[in-house]
């Protein structure tokens, strides 16, 4: 079947539950037809997904998210497809809104945990109609929904990236919070400003004093997931706030560092798998220590592994450059 010969729903529309097929104007056996032939792929009881839209969302976190999610909305029985949600923003508000880690993976902002499979996370508004039946996988919030705080994805309405980090902020663990606030600020999709704006809107909700501490905390310079988990150890056990993304020279060498204590010249380095995919990469971290040591900074490295099970012996070591014990 060529683009030519699909029906007009099927290249108008991307997900939808079998009335909102039918309400788009394929007949029932004309439907049943489409699905014997794979042009539409179940997705959940009794929704349906074009078979163009999910071969475009390979390799595409973000959309292939979006279409389960516009899958999760059509299951509940509100008609709010993603290819349905053509009007104002605010007319899909009711419906529920993808949110929280739903709406970071639509965001590609990096998670420290990433939802089980299926997982959808949805807000809705406080007072908002009952959902009779509400499919597997599905987590609702109650939170007021300012048209600011909502834009769309992939036609699909979504929490703006701004209130994305202020819910994660306020719902999840103090770490989880960093990453997905360094993360959003890295990548220049929000600022301070920005967050301090929705934090603000948000009253007293729930969570607030955490939210606001981790937007103090977070900085756009922090570059990894791992760097930001780092960055929560060293100060839960004390450590002074490093500087980061330090440029240093040293002879032939001249490159950035990080993590960097300029009152103990001790650089860290968070050994994420990116770093070590070659044998070139190797021989340069190799001699890059060799040349920084060789001009006075005292050079520790760690892995993600000895962070998150080992996390003293980090500290430990740390602290004994800081003491010149080790170089």
């Amino acid at each position: 079947m060529t683009e030519s010969d699909l029906p007009e729903a099927l290249r108008t529309h991307s997900v939808g539950a079998v009335s909102d097929w039918l309400g788009a104007g394929l007949s029932r056996w004309h439907l049943q037809v489409l699905i014997e032939r794979g042009a539409l792929v179940k997705m959940r009881y009794g929704v349906y997904a074009t078979a163009a839209a999910l071969a475009a969302s390979k390799g595409n976190p973000a959309y292939r998210h979006a279409l389960e999610v516009a899958a999760a909305r059509a299951a509940l029985g509100t008609g709010a497809a993603a290819s349905a949600v053509s009007g104002p923003v605010a007319s899909a508000v009711a419906s529920g809104v993808a949110s929280h880690q739903s709406a970071a993976i639509m965001h590609a902002i990096p998670l420290l945990k990433r939802p089980r499979p299926g997982a959808i996370t949805l807000t809705r508004p406080p007072g908002s109609r009952s959902i009779r039946r509400s499919p597997g996988g599905i987590t609702f919030h109650a939170a007021t929904l300012p048209p600011g705080h909502v834009t769309k994805r992939f036609k699909v309405p979504v929490t703006t990236v701004a209130r994305t980090v202020a819910d994660i902020a306020r719902t999840s663990s103090f770490m989880e919070g960093v990453v997905v606030t360094d993360s959003a600020l890295h990548s220049q999709q929000t600022t301070k400003a920005e967050l301090a704006a929705v934090l603000s809107a948000c009253g007293q909700w729930t969570g607030l004093g955490q939210a606001r501490r981790v937007a103090e905390f977070s900085d756009a310079r922090s570059e990894s997931v791992l760097e930001s988990c780092s960055r929560v150890v060293f100060d839960a056990h004390g450590l002074p706030a490093p500087d980061l993304q330090v440029e240093l020279g040293a002879e032939r060498f001249a490159g950035r560092a990080d993590f960097y204590w300029r009152e103990y010249l001790t650089v860290a380095e968070a050994d994420g798998e990116s770093k070590y995919r070659t044998r070139a990469d190797a021989i340069y971290q190799l001699e890059r220590d060799r040349l920084l040591r060789a001009a006075g900074f005292r050079v520790v490295h760690f892995t993600w592994q000895e962070l998150f099970h080992e996390p003293l012996v980090v500290i430990a070591r740390i602290k004994a450059a800081f003491r010149g014990e080790i170089s």
